[in-house]
């Protein structure tokens, strides 16, 4: 009888008890390893709470926090032709972009968007590392002329967030050749006197920071990001010299005048609005009168994003 009561009830109980845990309840973070709750750390902009590590964040997160009341409106990128070398190493590149997309749920590697940030309205695009490795190819390319023509077209400032790993080998030289379409892409901005302001994440390397991530009217940075064109490894390899202690990081570069701003992701909405009425013109917002982003809902959540209305 005890042996029934001490063990074959418990054991049956728990058995029917049982529940499945979710294996995203919990992310760890990549450079203290404390174990973060998914709500804690979605609410705190995938930043971790323990050591203010910058973690990943989608394009679609990113805009839910910055614009007002997480709504925006897309804008629609024309799609370039598909596989045009007919490209393949281990697997055939549109193998590679289908697992991408299945991957990240995206179309591409840059979402384009436009909306209003303290009641400013502007144009943003932003990279997705997630994608490829935010690499840019002909859709990057595209993306940010289109970015560009519709800040050009509707009078607003366009923010850039860069991450990536430079140009997507797989599309070869036309890859390469979005370099001075981007450039001739900021210049319309420059010459209908609308500002340009560039966000760097972790990473922004190889030839997007020989193009359009390196030609802002205002650049920054978040905390340690990467930013380089070739990364340190290769340059010790080339050099056979130990480099500095955070050679080509944020705060590394600010020191050295590349920068004007190493700012944390959780004030980069104010220094935003900040910066863009002071180019604009405009009078300083007023904090207490700023419509702040939605955060009852989970930005991590890609499929119920506010507002969202693609054209």
């Amino acid at each position: 009888m005890n042996w029934i009561s001490n063990y074959v009830r418990p054991r049956i109980n728990s058995i029917f008890s049982r529940r499945e845990v979710p294996e995203n309840l919990w992310s760890k973070c990549d450079e203290c390893g404390t174990m973060l709750f998914h709500r804690e750390l979605s609410d705190n902009l995938n930043v971790c709470t323990s050591c203010d590590h910058h973690m990943a964040i989608t394009p679609r997160d990113r805009f839910s926090a910055l614009f007002d009341g997480g709504i925006f409106t897309e804008v629609s990128v024309p799609s370039p032709t598909a596989d045009p070398l007919h490209f393949r190493d281990q697997k055939k590149y549109p193998d590679r972009m289908k697992a991408a997309q299945r991957k990240t749920g995206e179309k591409e590697a840059m979402l384009v968007a436009m909306g209003e940030i303290g009641r400013t309205p502007i144009v943003a695009a932003a990279q997705d590392f997630s994608f490829m490795g935010g690499s840019m190819g002909m859709y990057v390319g595209n993306a940010i002329i289109a970015a560009a023509q519709r800040a050009v077209d509707s009078k607003r400032p366009l923010i850039l967030f860069s991450a990536a790993g430079g140009a997507r080998m797989q599309e070869g030289i036309l890859s390469l050749m979005q370099m001075p379409r981007t450039t001739v892409a900021v210049e319309m901005l420059k010459e209908a006197n609308l500002p340009y302001i560039v966000v760097l994440t972790h990473p922004t390397t190889g030839g997007v920071t020989a193009s359009y991530a390196m030609l802002g009217d205002v650049h920054i940075a978040e905390p340690a990001a990467l930013i380089c064109f070739a990364g340190p490894r290769v340059i010790e390899q080339t050099i056979r010299e130990k480099l500095p202690e955070g050679f080509q990081r944020s705060e590394y570069l600010l020191d050295h005048g590349m920068l004007d701003r190493v700012t944390p992701r959780g004030k980069m909405r104010d220094e935003l609005i900040t910066i863009t009425r002071m180019l604009l013109g405009l009078d300083p917002a007023v904090a207490g009168e700023l419509p702040a982003p939605d955060t009852t809902s989970n930005i991590n959540d890609q499929t119920e994003v506010a507002g969202i209305k693609p054209e």
